[in-house]
């Protein structure tokens, strides 16, 4: 994976417009050269030539995308081929999961609703008849084996193709607290001349601590008195919140129990008057 060093250029999830792209990327004679070869490594070949891909066992990055998508194309031709469908048909779901991939991909943060979305309105484009628009290239029930094919295998590697193809993005967060001051490290090429003058006079006179150790204490001083009084002003909530709690129980409480004496009071006063 690549790391991306300006994040300001990064693409950010965005919808997409779908469009009738029947012979976009593969022309009748590439349909025609794809059908009739007999072995699938004839197939892989012919795609590698056709997108400019790397056919071998190679273990180099840039091969080893090469090689996932050659994977990509090769079962989508070859999912078409086993299900019957036309050439038009072949070409336009071809160009449908290439051009889907391409969407996928042009931006590492996630974007599989938008992804998915554009796949949708793509096959909707190549299954109603509405020129110029949309055309009506699938039937009802070959759409609903392009979307359950193009679930159970792309989508559900929707995670590994970003990992593949995308540039891995690092956010590297700083602090800096107002009133601190941040202590500079001492430079590297004179350090050593005065560690050895140390160690001479080391007998004679006491080491001077350095500065920007206290420095470092102070600030981390005032850094702990800005996080207790933080604390404390929370700790004070809390109470507030919990003392309210207890009175409203301790008056709920005497509630119910002057409503249970002034009962037994009326039943001990009839009580009396039957006996007399």
């Amino acid at each position: 994976m690549e790391i991306i060093a300006n994040p300001q250029k990064l693409v950010q999830p965005r919808e997409h417009k779908a469009k009738v792209c029947i012979w976009g990327d593969l022309t009748v004679a590439d349909v025609d050269a794809l059908c009739e070869v007999g072995t699938p490594d004839d197939r892989r070949r012919i795609l590698s030539n056709l997108f400019g891909l790397y056919h071998g066992d190679s273990k180099e990055s840039a091969n080893m995308k090469d090689a996932v998508i050659l994977d990509l194309y090769f079962y989508t031709i070859q999912f078409c081929i086993e299900n019957h469908f036309s050439k038009e048909q072949i070409s336009a779901f071809f160009s449908i999961i290439k051009r889907t991939h391409a969407i996928c991909v042009e931006t590492p943060f996630g974007n599989v609703d938008q992804t998915f979305k554009y796949f949708r309105d793509m096959l909707l484009c190549h299954a109603v008849k509405r020129p110029p628009f949309s055309i009506e290239l699938f039937s009802p029930d070959q759409v609903k084996i392009l979307t359950e094919y193009a679930i159970n295998t792309y989508f559900r590697h929707f995670k590994m193709y970003k990992y593949v193809f995308t540039p891995q993005v690092k956010l590297d967060l700083g602090f800096t607290y107002e009133g601190i001051s941040t202590p500079s490290p001492p430079p590297e090429e004179e350090a050593e001349p005065e560690v050895e003058l140390k160690e001479e006079v080391a007998d004679t006179e006491p080491e001077a601590p350095p500065t920007p150790d206290l420095e470092l204490s102070e600030a981390q001083k005032e850094l702990c008195a800005l996080i207790q009084k933080q604390l404390d002003g929370e700790v004070q909530k809390l109470r507030a919140i919990i003392d309210e709690e207890l009175k409203i129980s301790e008056e709920s409480l005497q509630r119910k129990l002057a409503v249970a004496e002034g009962s037994s009071n009326r039943g001990s006063s009839k009580g009396g008057r039957k006996k007399k």
